[in-house]
């Protein structure tokens, strides 16, 4: 069935001239990115060119995807908003919670047990504000928005930032946080900075053991892990056109990881094969209509430096694998440069496990090509190393590839392990067996990030990011520096051979199959269900706003935390098994920043509580500030709160009462969770500054009752020995922003309105 036909149409007829009119005001060609940001403008038709990357604008997204995990939070908000029924379509995933273990019929229902309040909360709100529930055990929520909810030319707005996943079927797709997502379900614009435009022209065809991933990973070789931050990447070209729908969605994923605001493709020949192969023909014969507002102009594409920001271009028939990390996505080396690197840098070469799966590599067509390669080496008397553990994508995926034969021939190695159809290990949710003993080990997998920690919780796991085929062609050998492109392997009969080249299909022959995809429809009118939280829970908790800004300076403030080096939302906010506490503001804020590194001692979740002058856990001593009415702020490093989506990163400092993040750069999504929450997200205009703050200093704010767009602020820093550093931070804070800051947050001016029309 094809969801929100009517609303894909009504998009489609306003393409035509909201498009020409876009054209007229911005007097040039457009690319595919801005005809789809300007026919989706809250406004209407376009009567200003806006400028990239420093024009906010106000924007009307098509519908809202939201996974578990963020979904809590974000729903949790939405029912302070004052709406009885989203106004856009929205749906909710049960994704994130379920933890890979033994395999997946015992791993799903254990989710299930440790998890039904969660469900069971997710499932009534959805039910009551018209929102589709994907129950646990449907799949990966990128994997099933691609499947049922993407649509060429559409914007849509999701709880996690890999929600760009769905620029493999021409979208613009943006990972936000839940309160950015409350906007747009309540009915309100929802607010961008115009994005700056990267266009990546590819040239010839992939073959052999080169995949659609191998193209993410040169990119964020060559882009860095911040090198996207306020752009939209746009593919094009010949070797755009030859890849498969799924393989586009694969490399507009991990967009998420060179911290790009999305990536997309124009409509083509294989979008219009995964739509029809997914049941929505009827979206192809309505992209038709309009396909030439599909894709970027001629003009655009014959002279992409003129219209463009900055153009790369990369030949895909002399790429090939290559294997990223470990503990960044960005270190990118080819697999025949990898075992030399391996032995300088001291990274271990054995390989213990080995996985596939995650949002970005769990489709029909990734499981079947890395398939075809166990199946070979099968055939050869080849016995695997590794452990190879499989996260199919959705039951959609899952049910098919078992019908074709696929999971049949990963157990064929008996050491594999089939996990549910859900994020598993990419996300911390995995049990891995005597991870807890902290040794130095090494992992390969087809997920995005891995970062330390993530995938097991030991910090001495080296991850390494690679493609489904690579994965499995690792995992038979048990070496990271194992190249099938040269490589022989010995077999049960002391035979030297060689992998044959992965084998797929980009859609089955046969068709889709499933029994039950695991979705629950809203109820037509939701009014009569009543949602329970329970207030001795440890998992829910009913949210209470935060307190509006005096008006006046922030005085008297201490230094909570001075980050050093790379912190993430991981460092932030960790996952794994804090994901229980999602729903609970509280209890998930004793993990506040556990995982940063201290600038004043190098050591994690220790520092100085400038009241006692003892030492002590990062939320234990802001909660000691927060007692004691002391405001406390943050200072951070480069591109601070890079990766996930999760507003619980900007939402638990502000409930232990920090005041300001001070930085030299940060993550987008990071910054506007901050601005949402009604926090200060600030920048030293000197990054050099940054060396000036010490462990101990009294923190003074000079000029914020002036707080004003484009005016920076004024901090003063009082050292330990009477004398101070003069600091200038600067901030992005428009009007509306300010506003948000002004109420304590965005949710509070929600909030206040709907009681106005109340």
């Amino acid at each position: 069935m094809t969801f929100d036909l009517d609303m894909i149409k009504q998009v489609y007829a306003r393409y035509p001239e909201r498009v020409a009119k876009a054209r007229e005001v911005v007097g040039k060609p457009l690319t595919l990115s801005e005809k789809i940001l300007y026919t989706h403008l809250w406004e209407g038709n376009a009567t200003t060119a806006h400028e990239r990357g420093n024009s906010y604008v106000d924007f009307a997204p098509d519908r809202v995807a939201m996974q578990d995990a963020t979904a809590q939070m974000a729903l949790l908000q939405f029912m302070q908003a004052g709406k009885s029924k989203v106004a856009v379509p929205s749906t909710a995933h049960a994704d994130h919670l379920i933890q890979a273990r033994v395999g997946a019929e015992q791993d799903l229902q254990e989710g299930i047990n440790k998890n039904s309040e969660v469900f069971n909360f997710l499932s009534s709100v959805c039910d009551k504000y018209g929102i589709g529930f994907w129950k646990p055990g449907a799949g990966i929520i990128h994997q099933v928005v691609l499947e049922n909810y993407a649509f060429p030319g559409g914007m849509m707005i999701g709880t996690d930032s890999h929600t760009v996943n769905a620029g493999g079927l021409g979208m613009v797709a943006i990972g936000v946080g839940g309160a950015d997502a409350v906007d747009v379900m309540a009915g309100m614009a929802w607010e961008l900075k115009m994005p700056k435009l990267i266009g990546i022209k590819l040239t010839g065809k992939l073959s052999g053991w080169t995949s659609a991933k191998d193209v993410i990973l040169k990119v964020a070789g060559i882009l860095t892990v911040k090198g996207g931050t306020g752009c939209i990447v746009e593919y094009f070209g010949e070797g755009a056109r030859s890849l498969s729908a799924t393989g586009k969605g694969t490399i507009c994923n991990m967009g998420a990881e060179i911290g790009a605001t999305t990536s997309t493709f124009g409509y083509d020949d294989s979008m219009r094969r995964y739509l029809a192969a997914t049941g929505r023909q009827d979206i192809v014969d309505a992209a038709d209509q309009i396909a030439e507002h599909l894709t970027g102009d001629d003009q655009v594409y014959a002279n992409p430096e003129q219209y463009f920001d900055q153009v790369i271009e990369i030949n895909l028939s002399e790429l090939t694998p290559h294997l990223n990390g470990p503990f960044t996505p960005d270190l990118a080396t080819p697999v025949g440069e990898f075992h030399d690197k391996a032995v300088a840098n001291g990274w271990p070469i054995e390989v213990e496990w080995a996985l596939i799966g995650s949002c970005t590599n769990s489709s029909y067509e990734d499981l079947s090509r890395a398939a075809s390669i166990v199946e070979d080496a099968f055939a050869k008397g080849v016995q695997p190393k590794a452990i190879l553990g499989i996260n199919p994508g959705s039951e959609q995926v899952k049910f098919t590839a078992e019908r074709d034969g696929f999971l049949d021939s990963f157990r064929k190695f008996q050491s594999a392990r089939i996990f549910t159809n859900a994020c598993g290990p990419c996300i911390g949710q995995w049990d891995r067996e005597d991870a807890d003993k902290g040794e130095k080990n090494s992992i390969i997998h087809s997920f995005n990030r891995n970062f330390a920690k993530r995938a097991d919780g030991n910090p001495n796991t080296h991850a390494f990011v690679a493609s489904p085929e690579m994965v499995a062609a690792v995992a038979i050998s048990g070496r990271l520096d194992f190249n099938p492109i040269t490589d022989t392997l010995t077999n049960s009969s002391g035979e030297q051979v060689m992998l044959d080249e992965p084998k797929g299909m980009e859609l089955p022959e046969r068709g889709f199959a499933v029994e039950d995809n695991g979705y629950q429809a809203p109820s037509e009118d939701g009014s009569s269900v009543v949602i329970d939280v329970n207030p001795n829970s440890d998992r829910l908790q009913l949210l209470q706003p935060f307190e509006r800004w005096n008006s006046g300076n922030i005085s008297n403030a201490k230094v909570l935390i001075k980050a050093f080096g790379k912190c993430t939302t991981d460092h932030i906010s960790m996952a794994g098994p804090w994901l229980k506490y999602r729903g609970h503001l509280d209890n998930i804020s004793n993990n506040m920043l556990i995982g940063a590194i201290n600038a004043y001692n190098m050591e994690t979740n220790t520092v100085k509580n400038s009241l006692t002058g003892e030492y002590g856990p990062v939320p234990d001593v802001a909660r000691a500030y927060k007692a004691a009415g002391v405001s406390t702020i943050v200072v951070g490093d480069e591109n601070y709160g890079e990766g996930s989506s999760r507003e619980h990163a900007a939402m638990e400092p502000r409930h232990l009462g920090v005041k300001a993040v001070l930085v030299k750069s940060f993550a987008r999504i990071h910054e506007t969770n901050l601005k949402k929450q009604g926090m200060l997200g600030l920048t030293f205009a000197d990054k050099a500054d940054y060396d000036k703050i010490e462990e101990d200093d009294v923190v003074n704010f000079v000029d914020l009752s002036a707080f004003a767009p484009g005016k920076p602020l004024t901090l003063e820093f009082v050292h330990a020995d009477g004398s101070k550093d003069v600091v200038v931070a600067n901030h992005t804070y428009n009007a509306q922003q300010i506003d948000w800051y002004t109420a304590g947050s965005a949710l509070n001016l929600i909030a206040a309105e709907a009681a106005r029309k109340a």
